[in-house]
């Protein structure tokens, strides 16, 4: 919940404060690992937090951000090209990772497919031209030479 506090109960002992003994960012830095300790019991826990992130959808409906979704997206761009599991996820995590540092807690899904198009045209043109072709609504062949030539203009 963004703008309130909750609080940390002990599992152990379901006290209502604890301490944070030690705090480390996960590896890719979308997380955060805290050691805690009940101050009434003694005992140690583990917490994990992360900042979430929220898609606010063309109904104007709300759902969590979804690295799978963007992986299974793009997947069908992929089709019978030579792009693995883990250049999708890496492409996920990459689109993540761009607009977590746009620093909003709502991203509109437009904007993800911006984010997408991006890293996708890095790892494979001709999925990119797929992908651009039905997020972009290519309606003729001229978007089609358009986006062809863009591309060949970058190399």
């Amino acid at each position: 919940m963004v703008g309130s506090l909750t609080c940390m109960f002990c599992p152990f002992c379901r006290h209502s404060d604890s301490r944070v003994v030690d705090s480390r960012t996960s590896d890719d830095g979308s997380s955060i690992r805290r050691r805690r300790q009940c101050p009434e019991c003694g005992r140690r826990f583990t917490t994990l937090e992360t900042a979430s992130l929220a898609v606010v959808k063309r109904s104007g409906a709300t759902e969590p951000f979804s690295r799978n979704k963007i992986a299974s997206g793009v997947r069908k761009a992929c089709q019978g090209r030579p792009v693995s599991e883990d250049d999708l996820a890496h492409l996920a995590q990459k689109v993540e990772e761009t607009l977590r540092s746009q620093g909003s807690a709502e991203i509109d899904a437009y904007e993800i497919g911006l984010a997408i198009l991006g890293p996708l045209r890095e790892l494979d043109e001709v999925a990119y031209l797929r992908f651009a072709s039905v997020y972009q609504a290519f309606d003729s062949l001229e978007d089609f030479e358009a986006a062809i030539t863009s591309l060949r203009a970058e190399r």
